[in-house]
């Protein structure tokens, strides 16, 4: 895979990055309105599709602890971040682009902060279940777990593409990343730690952050300040 810095401009795509923004801003916001005033006909949705998954996961024990295990240990935030460090230290231990090293470090930071900033705004309550079969802390939403997996497999991909990978290793990393993102998410609602909107939250808000990262460095760069 090549520098990114001997790509073609348009390599990042910002300009593809700054519509996908424009394109789930609005469902966004709107869902995070709708979550912060308890919109009855959200909220009775999210309980039927929770109620539901919750009694599939006491119905099956194994099924539920291996989900267990994904959601812990394979999919879990600090094994998302695990895997940024990683792509950290290889940009600037073989490629010495310090710049776009901490471009990755600032948006993973500036995600989790815009995560627990709304968790702290919304304050929802998890549910709460007689027979739990998993348990969480702080606030619902959004849901953490499918906030962090969205924004580092999507930087993740963004700088395969950025460096030039090719078909198949784009391939394999698109197919592991959306199992990945999805995967997280659904073991969060089979679990019961989680509302199904809290999900898809994290799922939106975490694409919104990853399109912004992109169009910021498309612009930066595009400006000679990131070479």
């Amino acid at each position: 895979m090549h520098s990114p810095v001997d790509s073609p401009p348009h390599a990042t795509g910002p300009g593809i990055a700054l519509r996908v923004a424009a394109a789930l801003a609005l469902p966004t916001v709107l869902l995070l309105a709708l979550v912060t005033v308890s919109w009855e006909p959200l909220m009775a949705l999210d309980g039927d599709i929770a109620r539901t998954t919750h009694r599939w996961a006491v119905d099956d024990p194994d099924l539920t602890q291996a989900f267990r295990i994904l959601t812990d240990w394979v999919w879990d935030p600090w094994a998302m971040r695990a895997l940024i460090t990683v792509a950290v230290l290889w940009l600037v231990l073989h490629h010495g682009t310090w710049w776009l090293a901490l471009w990755l470090t600032t948006t993973c930071v500036l995600g989790t902060l815009l995560q627990q900033g709304l968790k702290a705004a919304v304050d929802r309550e998890r549910p709460v279940w007689s027979d739990p079969v998993d348990s969480a802390h702080y606030a619902a939403f959004p849901s953490g777990h499918a906030m962090t997996a969205t924004v580092v497999c999507g930087l993740l991909l963004w700088l395969l593409h950025l460096y030039g990978a090719g078909r198949v290793l784009w391939r394999i990393a698109l197919a592991v990343s959306v199992v990945s993102v999805v995967g997280v998410g659904l073991t969060r609602i089979w679990l019961g730690v989680h509302w199904p909107s809290d999900v898809l939250g994290g799922w939106l808000l975490g694409a919104v952050a990853v399109a912004l990262a992109v169009v910021s460095y498309g612009r930066f760069r595009g400006a000679g300040a990131l070479r």
